[in-house]
């Protein structure tokens, strides 16, 4: 079984147990924080957070720093350091090395970071190379964002088009599966393309300066629907959601649709999803507009009433969610392959 633990291994084994309390630390571990802050005087926060890519191959270090960076990004902080920790397969040659680690340089200076350590090796067993970044920000005390800010009657709005990252992985990796199930060569191109456009760096970082968001997230594992349930659940909230809302490519509903699974339950990094009092949220979407992105308010917060996110289908049907653990579809589709894969 892929992804993430659930959320009750987490608070038996994980949270509990967390060495020497440290008065420092702002924000812990929890479910739905994207990143720890620590005061370290003087008015400043160092962010830090680590996340490792599992469910992708060829663009294994670009996506790495990205996906690590925009856990920084929305505390509303800039990324500037970051420290990779590569695994590689045994057969593995220098040329996956010489791969990986000019992903991770053209990635850094993208956002203007720089690598300042980490660590690579051979790991036994592994099916493919996987990573891990650290990165690591310094912000201004008072003036980060967190996950558990949202407030009733803030509304919800999310950038770009559901399913993101999730839809170049799928057309990059699963190229061979998505031509046997009779999506077009052009699509799956277009849907490779969408890599470029898995960083939230600079609607972040605009929402944040403004001073607009109360809360602000980036769904990964879950997708969409496991962003907005983490939002609800760090915040003690519920978030009413109406699909018909949340934009969709076409890359990304063909895609899905051929493959069986819900793009709302796709892995979404490369979107924003961000809890706007309801008096601000024109001015956030021109602020966004001025950076040449999308948004689009996709539902509301209120009160807790039970359970912490309540979806309205197109069909009409409603969803209701009542834990903050959503499995990825994209994990999904790795172990049927493995499972094929088997002899």
């Amino acid at each position: 079984m892929g992804g993430k633990l659930h959320p009750d291994v987490l608070k038996r084994y994980v949270f509990g147990r967390v060495g020497v309390r440290d008065s420092s630390v702002v924000v812990g571990p929890g479910v739905g924080e994207d990143a720890a802050i620590i005061d370290v005087g003087g008015d400043r926060v160092i962010v830090v957070h680590s996340d490792p890519i599992t469910g992708a191959v060829e663009h294994l270090g670009w996506l790495a720093v990205h996906i690590a960076s925009n856990d920084i990004a929305v505390r509303g902080v800039r990324p500037r350091w970051l420290l990779p920790v590569l695994f590689l397969h045994e057969n593995a040659g220098e040329d996956v090395v010489d791969l990986i680690t000019r992903q991770i340089d053209e990635a850094a200076k993208e956002i203007g970071a720089m690598v300042v350590g980490g660590h690579s090796e051979f790991t036994p067993g592994l099916a493919r190379p996987l990573i891990s970044v650290t990165a690591i920000g310094l912000g201004e005390r008072g003036r980060y964002v967190t996950s558990s800010g949202a407030l009733a009657d803030d509304l919800v709005i999310m950038t770009k088009t559901v399913g993101v990252e999730g839809t170049a992985i799928l057309a990059t990796d699963f190229k061979d599966v998505l031509l046997k199930h009779g999506v077009p060569v052009d699509v799956i191109e277009r849907g490779r393309g969408f890599l470029k456009m898995v960083s939230v760096l600079r609607e972040a970082l605009a929402l944040a300066e403004a001073g607009l968001a109360t809360a602000m997230h980036d769904p990964t594992e879950g997708g969409l629907i496991g962003g907005v349930v983490e939002i609800a659940y760090a915040s003690n909230k519920t978030i009413e959601i109406w699909e018909d809302r949340i934009p969709i490519a076409e890359e990304t509903a063909t895609i899905c649709k051929a493959l069986a699974i819900d793009p709302l339950k796709l892995i979404s990094s490369g979107v924003l999803i961000a809890t706007i009092p309801r008096h601000s949220v024109e001015k956030a979407l021109k602020t966004l507009e001025k950076q040449g992105i999308r948004a689009s308010i996709i539902g509301k917060v209120a009160e807790f009433s039970g359970h912490y996110t309540i979806l309205h289908r197109k069909n009409g049907s409603i969803e209701k969610f009542e834990e903050p653990y959503i499995k990825d579809e994209l994990s999904s589709i790795w172990e049927k392959a493995q499972e094929i894969d088997k002899p």
